[in-house]
């Protein structure tokens, strides 16, 4: 099986990378067969600006620009998807906000059906989030973030286009065993995205 590991860092020796090396470590670890590809969304250039043609083609008025049909491509390659970001002003960073928003698009990650109602189209994609922060538990607690994240990404995003969110981890600081304890848990991470998730891209086609 094969996952989609989406990261949003500018610096390629930043934490974040790291942690998502560790996380494909653990997934290839798991099982031979499974393979993995990382979208480093900085390094590949990825324009996170929603403008006037994205609303657009959110209206279905204008063709889905190539820079998006590259990204649904490489999503309707992945048996899961994986989300590796740190925590900016207590939400993803606007590279992969904008990812989403340009990417996540009507038609293609949800639509209305004739009857108006909502139709989440990547019922089929297990997802993992990995947001790493910089303050410790207890104040992510003491402002309800925890609550927010799932409010926020894991409800408001994939829960809207029908994806089951798996994994939704949070890498705080302080911890004295840092960095180790992080890059453990996202090797743990990683060998469990194929556990008990989803079926085989096969047998989904059957379904």
């Amino acid at each position: 099986m094969h996952a989609l590991i989406v990261v949003a860092h500018p610096n390629p020796d930043s934490h974040t990378h790291a942690v998502a090396k560790q996380l494909s470590m653990g997934l290839t670890a798991a099982d031979g067969q499974h393979t993995f590809e990382i979208a480093d969304l900085a390094a590949e250039g990825f324009d996170p600006r929603f403008i006037r043609n994205d609303v657009a083609i959110q209206l279905k008025s204008a063709a889905i620009d190539s820079d998006i049909a590259a990204e649904h491509a490489r999503l309707e390659r992945a048996d899961a998807l994986v989300l590796v970001y740190p925590i900016y002003w207590w939400s993803f960073p606007a590279l992969l906000k904008g990812w989403i928003d340009r990417v996540f698009v009507q038609g293609w990650a949800y639509e209305d059906d004739a009857n108006g109602k909502l139709v989440g189209k990547l019922g089929h994609l297990p997802v993992h989030l990995v947001a790493i922060g910089g303050a410790d538990q207890r104040t992510y607690a003491r402002h309800g973030y925890f609550g927010a994240m799932k409010t926020q990404i894991d409800h408001g995003i994939f829960g809207y286009c029908g994806a089951r969110v798996h994994t939704s981890e949070l890498l705080l600081l302080p911890d004295p065993a840092f960095p180790q304890a992080h890059y453990d848990t996202a090797r743990e991470i990683g060998q469990r995205v194929f556990r008990a998730t989803a079926a085989p891209r096969e047998e989904r086609a059957l379904a």
